[in-house]
Protein backbone atom coordinates (compact mmCIF):
# COMPACT_ATOMS: atom_id res chain seq x y z
CA UNK A 1 0.00 0.00 0.00
CA UNK A 2 1.44 3.72 -0.95
CA UNK A 3 2.09 5.24 2.36
CA UNK A 4 0.74 8.35 1.25
CA UNK A 5 -2.80 7.43 -0.28
CA UNK A 6 -5.01 8.09 2.95
CA UNK A 7 -8.08 6.85 4.26
CA UNK A 8 -11.13 7.82 2.21
CA UNK A 9 -14.42 6.27 0.06
CA UNK A 10 -14.60 2.74 -0.55
CA UNK A 11 -13.03 2.74 -4.16
CA UNK A 12 -12.85 0.22 -7.17
CA UNK A 13 -9.66 -0.54 -9.20
CA UNK A 14 -11.31 -0.07 -12.19
CA UNK A 15 -11.72 3.37 -13.96
CA UNK A 16 -11.09 5.26 -16.59
CA UNK A 17 -10.47 8.96 -17.67
CA UNK A 18 -9.11 11.18 -20.29
CA UNK A 19 -8.39 14.84 -20.21
CA UNK A 20 -7.21 16.97 -23.14
CA UNK A 21 -6.24 20.46 -24.33
CA UNK A 22 -3.81 22.77 -26.04
CA UNK A 23 -0.65 24.71 -25.39
CA UNK A 24 0.46 26.16 -28.58
CA UNK A 25 1.67 24.58 -31.08
CA UNK A 26 0.90 21.51 -29.00
CA UNK A 27 -2.31 19.81 -28.65
CA UNK A 28 -2.17 16.99 -25.66
CA UNK A 29 -4.23 14.40 -24.37
CA UNK A 30 -4.09 11.99 -21.23
CA UNK A 31 -5.43 9.04 -20.94
CA UNK A 32 -5.61 6.54 -17.43
CA UNK A 33 -7.13 3.38 -17.31
CA UNK A 34 -7.11 0.96 -13.82
CA UNK A 35 -8.39 -2.66 -13.40
CA UNK A 36 -7.14 -5.31 -10.78
CA UNK A 37 -3.86 -5.98 -9.59
CA UNK A 38 -2.31 -7.16 -6.32
CA UNK A 39 -0.18 -3.86 -5.75
CA UNK A 40 0.00 -0.70 -7.42
CA UNK A 41 1.57 -1.40 -11.17
CA UNK A 42 2.28 2.32 -12.92
CA UNK A 43 2.61 1.54 -17.03
CA UNK A 44 3.29 4.75 -18.33
CA UNK A 45 3.83 5.57 -21.79
CA UNK A 46 4.90 8.90 -22.78
CA UNK A 47 6.14 10.31 -26.50
CA UNK A 48 9.71 11.01 -27.02
CA UNK A 49 11.09 14.22 -24.99
CA UNK A 50 8.69 13.71 -22.28
CA UNK A 51 10.80 11.54 -19.98
CA UNK A 52 11.15 14.42 -17.62
CA UNK A 53 7.68 13.93 -16.58
CA UNK A 54 7.88 10.28 -15.94
CA UNK A 55 9.01 10.77 -11.79
CA UNK A 56 6.39 13.67 -11.38
CA UNK A 57 3.40 11.50 -12.92
CA UNK A 58 4.57 8.32 -10.88
CA UNK A 59 4.43 10.86 -7.55
CA UNK A 60 1.18 12.04 -8.19
CA UNK A 61 -0.32 8.26 -8.83
CA UNK A 62 1.55 7.34 -5.65
CA UNK A 63 0.01 9.89 -3.49
CA UNK A 64 -3.48 9.31 -4.32
CA UNK A 65 -4.09 5.37 -5.05
CA UNK A 66 -3.02 2.59 -3.61
CA UNK A 67 -3.46 -0.63 -5.58
CA UNK A 68 -4.78 -1.42 -9.23
CA UNK A 69 -2.72 -2.02 -12.84
CA UNK A 70 -2.45 1.87 -14.08
CA UNK A 71 -2.16 2.32 -17.60
CA UNK A 72 -1.17 5.96 -18.55
CA UNK A 73 -1.00 7.59 -22.17
CA UNK A 74 0.19 10.64 -23.37
CA UNK A 75 -0.31 11.67 -26.97
CA UNK A 76 0.98 14.90 -27.93
CA UNK A 77 0.40 16.44 -31.32
CA UNK A 78 1.14 19.75 -32.86
CA UNK A 79 -2.08 21.67 -33.89
CA UNK A 80 -3.97 22.04 -37.10
CA UNK A 81 -2.44 24.35 -39.22
CA UNK A 82 0.70 24.90 -37.03
CA UNK A 83 2.62 22.55 -38.52
CA UNK A 84 6.58 24.47 -39.12
CA UNK A 85 7.86 23.87 -42.11
CA UNK A 86 11.00 21.71 -42.98
CA UNK A 87 13.87 21.86 -45.38
CA UNK A 88 15.83 19.39 -46.75
CA UNK A 89 18.89 21.05 -46.72
CA UNK A 90 21.28 18.47 -48.41
CA UNK A 91 18.35 17.71 -51.40
CA UNK A 92 18.03 21.77 -51.72
CA UNK A 93 22.21 21.66 -52.01
CA UNK A 94 22.43 18.38 -54.39
CA UNK A 95 19.57 20.03 -56.97
CA UNK A 96 21.37 23.56 -57.01
CA UNK A 97 24.81 21.74 -57.60
CA UNK A 98 23.12 20.05 -60.66
CA UNK A 99 21.95 23.16 -61.87
CA UNK A 100 25.48 24.60 -61.82
CA UNK A 101 27.39 21.91 -63.54
CA UNK A 102 24.75 22.49 -66.57
CA UNK A 103 25.97 25.69 -66.20
CA UNK A 104 22.41 27.26 -64.97
CA UNK A 105 22.01 29.90 -62.05
CA UNK A 106 20.26 27.70 -59.25
CA UNK A 107 16.42 29.33 -58.95
CA UNK A 108 15.66 28.16 -54.95
CA UNK A 109 12.04 29.54 -55.44
CA UNK A 110 11.62 26.91 -57.99
CA UNK A 111 14.01 24.33 -55.91
CA UNK A 112 12.08 24.03 -53.11
CA UNK A 113 8.47 23.72 -55.37
CA UNK A 114 10.45 20.52 -56.04
CA UNK A 115 9.02 16.87 -54.23
CA UNK A 116 10.52 16.15 -50.89
CA UNK A 117 12.39 19.20 -50.29
CA UNK A 118 10.09 20.94 -47.80
CA UNK A 119 7.99 19.30 -46.01
CA UNK A 120 6.26 19.48 -42.58
CA UNK A 121 7.46 18.62 -39.55
CA UNK A 122 6.61 15.85 -37.56
CA UNK A 123 3.51 16.13 -35.84
CA UNK A 124 5.09 14.35 -32.69
CA UNK A 125 6.95 15.64 -30.26
CA UNK A 126 10.39 14.54 -30.23
CA UNK A 127 12.14 17.48 -28.45
CA UNK A 128 12.81 18.78 -24.89
CA UNK A 129 9.43 20.19 -23.65
CA UNK A 130 9.03 24.48 -22.88
CA UNK A 131 8.41 25.36 -19.34
CA UNK A 132 4.60 26.00 -20.57
CA UNK A 133 3.75 23.02 -22.59
CA UNK A 134 5.47 21.17 -18.95
CA UNK A 135 3.51 22.87 -17.06
CA UNK A 136 0.01 22.38 -19.00
CA UNK A 137 0.99 18.67 -19.26
CA UNK A 138 1.11 18.55 -15.65
CA UNK A 139 -2.15 20.53 -14.99
CA UNK A 140 -3.61 18.19 -17.95
CA UNK A 141 -2.62 15.27 -15.64
CA UNK A 142 -3.96 16.28 -12.61
CA UNK A 143 -7.10 16.76 -13.89
CA UNK A 144 -7.54 13.22 -15.52
CA UNK A 145 -6.26 11.69 -12.20
CA UNK A 146 -8.93 13.53 -10.34
CA UNK A 147 -11.33 12.42 -12.69
CA UNK A 148 -10.12 8.75 -12.51
CA UNK A 149 -10.23 8.61 -8.86
CA UNK A 150 -13.93 10.20 -9.27
CA UNK A 151 -15.01 7.22 -11.43
CA UNK A 152 -13.05 4.79 -9.30
CA UNK A 153 -15.25 6.44 -5.74
CA UNK A 154 -18.16 5.90 -7.92
CA UNK A 155 -17.79 2.42 -9.07
CA UNK A 156 -16.19 1.77 -5.47
CA UNK A 157 -19.88 3.16 -3.66
CA UNK A 158 -21.87 0.66 -5.89
CA UNK A 159 -19.58 -1.92 -4.86
CA UNK A 160 -20.13 -0.90 -1.15
CA UNK A 161 -23.90 -0.88 -1.22
CA UNK A 162 -23.37 -4.67 -3.14
CA UNK A 163 -21.66 -5.78 -0.31
CA UNK A 164 -23.53 -4.53 2.28
CA UNK A 165 -26.39 -6.62 0.89
CA UNK A 166 -24.70 -9.54 0.87
CA UNK A 167 -23.46 -9.19 4.67
CA UNK A 168 -27.14 -8.55 5.44
CA UNK A 169 -27.85 -12.13 3.69
CA UNK A 170 -24.89 -13.69 5.62
CA UNK A 171 -26.22 -12.10 8.69
CA UNK A 172 -30.02 -13.14 8.08
CA UNK A 173 -28.72 -16.71 7.38
CA UNK A 174 -26.38 -17.04 10.28
CA UNK A 175 -29.58 -16.16 12.23
CA UNK A 176 -31.78 -18.89 10.92
CA UNK A 177 -28.65 -21.16 11.71
CA UNK A 178 -28.63 -20.30 14.98
CA UNK A 179 -32.38 -21.15 15.34
CA UNK A 180 -32.10 -24.87 13.61
CA UNK A 181 -29.10 -25.11 15.65
CA UNK A 182 -30.84 -24.95 18.80
CA UNK A 183 -32.95 -27.56 17.40
CA UNK A 184 -30.58 -30.35 16.95
CA UNK A 185 -30.38 -31.90 20.38
CA UNK A 186 -33.49 -32.91 20.24
CA UNK A 187 -33.63 -33.92 16.73
CA UNK A 188 -30.59 -35.85 17.75
CA UNK A 189 -32.04 -37.94 19.93
CA UNK A 190 -35.08 -38.61 17.96
CA UNK A 191 -32.96 -40.12 15.20
CA UNK A 192 -30.59 -41.62 17.50
CA UNK A 193 -33.88 -43.69 19.65
CA UNK A 194 -35.00 -44.20 16.18
CA UNK A 195 -31.57 -45.94 14.71
CA UNK A 196 -31.05 -47.40 18.69
CA UNK A 197 -34.78 -48.65 18.21
CA UNK A 198 -34.51 -50.72 15.05
CA UNK A 199 -31.67 -52.13 16.42
CA UNK A 200 -32.51 -53.76 19.59
CA UNK A 201 -34.82 -57.20 19.87
CA UNK A 202 -38.04 -56.55 20.76
CA UNK A 203 -38.64 -55.84 24.84
CA UNK A 204 -34.99 -55.06 25.31
CA UNK A 205 -34.59 -52.28 27.63
CA UNK A 206 -32.82 -49.11 26.52
CA UNK A 207 -30.41 -47.17 28.92
CA UNK A 208 -31.75 -43.78 30.04
CA UNK A 209 -28.14 -42.92 31.02
CA UNK A 210 -26.25 -44.25 28.35
CA UNK A 211 -28.46 -42.98 25.66
CA UNK A 212 -28.77 -39.26 27.44
CA UNK A 213 -24.49 -39.28 27.00
CA UNK A 214 -24.34 -40.71 23.57
CA UNK A 215 -27.15 -37.68 22.77
CA UNK A 216 -24.79 -35.20 24.45
CA UNK A 217 -21.77 -36.32 22.48
CA UNK A 218 -23.55 -36.35 19.52
CA UNK A 219 -24.64 -32.87 20.15
CA UNK A 220 -21.63 -31.55 21.35
CA UNK A 221 -19.81 -32.27 18.04
CA UNK A 222 -22.88 -30.86 16.45
CA UNK A 223 -22.91 -27.44 18.19
CA UNK A 224 -21.87 -24.79 15.56
CA UNK A 225 -21.96 -21.67 18.24
CA UNK A 226 -18.62 -20.93 17.89
CA UNK A 227 -18.57 -21.13 13.86
CA UNK A 228 -22.07 -18.75 14.22
CA UNK A 229 -20.55 -16.29 16.83
CA UNK A 230 -17.37 -16.21 14.61
CA UNK A 231 -19.31 -15.39 11.78
CA UNK A 232 -21.07 -12.60 13.78
CA UNK A 233 -17.71 -11.26 14.39
CA UNK A 234 -16.38 -11.17 10.91
CA UNK A 235 -20.17 -9.21 9.81
CA UNK A 236 -19.27 -6.70 12.24
CA UNK A 237 -15.51 -6.42 11.28
CA UNK A 238 -16.32 -6.32 7.38
CA UNK A 239 -18.91 -3.15 7.73
CA UNK A 240 -16.51 -1.63 10.39
CA UNK A 241 -13.92 -1.61 7.12
CA UNK A 242 -16.71 0.09 5.06
CA UNK A 243 -17.93 2.48 6.89
CA UNK A 244 -13.82 3.43 7.75
CA UNK A 245 -12.99 3.08 3.67
CA UNK A 246 -10.00 3.73 2.26
CA UNK A 247 -7.69 0.88 0.65
CA UNK A 248 -9.57 -1.97 2.48
CA UNK A 249 -9.39 -4.69 -1.01
CA UNK A 250 -6.58 -7.19 1.06
CA UNK A 251 -8.57 -7.23 4.46
CA UNK A 252 -12.01 -7.59 2.73
CA UNK A 253 -10.58 -10.31 0.84
CA UNK A 254 -8.71 -12.05 4.19
CA UNK A 255 -12.28 -11.50 5.85
CA UNK A 256 -13.73 -13.75 3.11
CA UNK A 257 -11.36 -16.43 3.09
CA UNK A 258 -12.41 -16.31 7.13
CA UNK A 259 -16.28 -16.14 6.07
CA UNK A 260 -16.11 -19.35 4.04
CA UNK A 261 -13.99 -21.66 6.68
CA UNK A 262 -16.38 -21.30 9.45
CA UNK A 263 -19.22 -21.91 6.46
CA UNK A 264 -17.48 -24.97 5.59
CA UNK A 265 -17.34 -26.01 9.31
CA UNK A 266 -21.08 -25.43 9.99
CA UNK A 267 -21.97 -27.42 6.66
CA UNK A 268 -19.54 -30.37 7.94
CA UNK A 269 -20.89 -30.30 11.50
CA UNK A 270 -24.83 -29.93 10.72
CA UNK A 271 -26.55 -32.55 10.96
CA UNK A 272 -30.31 -31.62 9.90
CA UNK A 273 -31.02 -31.13 6.16
CA UNK A 274 -32.75 -27.87 6.64
CA UNK A 275 -29.10 -26.43 8.55
CA UNK A 276 -27.19 -27.80 5.86
CA UNK A 277 -29.08 -25.92 3.10
CA UNK A 278 -28.66 -22.99 5.06
CA UNK A 279 -24.79 -23.13 5.85
CA UNK A 280 -24.76 -23.72 1.72
CA UNK A 281 -26.54 -20.25 1.29
CA UNK A 282 -24.30 -18.79 3.76
CA UNK A 283 -21.07 -20.07 1.26
CA UNK A 284 -22.90 -18.85 -1.72
CA UNK A 285 -23.16 -15.53 -0.34
CA UNK A 286 -19.88 -15.65 0.95
CA UNK A 287 -18.37 -16.57 -2.62
CA UNK A 288 -20.79 -13.42 -3.93
CA UNK A 289 -18.75 -11.22 -0.97
CA UNK A 290 -15.44 -12.33 -1.98
CA UNK A 291 -15.99 -11.69 -5.51
CA UNK A 292 -16.58 -7.89 -5.51
CA UNK A 293 -13.76 -7.57 -2.19
CA UNK A 294 -11.21 -8.90 -5.22
CA UNK A 295 -12.58 -5.54 -7.07
CA UNK A 296 -12.07 -2.83 -4.40
CA UNK A 297 -8.72 -1.34 -3.78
Amino acid sequence: MSKNASAGPVRSMTGFARSEGQADPMRWAWEIRGVNGRGLDIRLRLPPGCEQLDPIIRKKVNARLARGSISISLELRRSAGAQAAAVDAVLLETLAAACRERGEEPRYDRLLRVRGVVGAETDRADTALSDDLSDALEAGFEAALTDFVASRNQEGAALESTMRGHLQTIEDLAGAARRLDAAQPDAIRARLSEQIGGLLPDGTPLNPERFEQEVALMAVKADTREELDRLDAHISAARDLLDGGGPIGRKLDFLSQEFNREANTLCSKSTDVELTRVGLDIKAAVDQLKEQAANIE
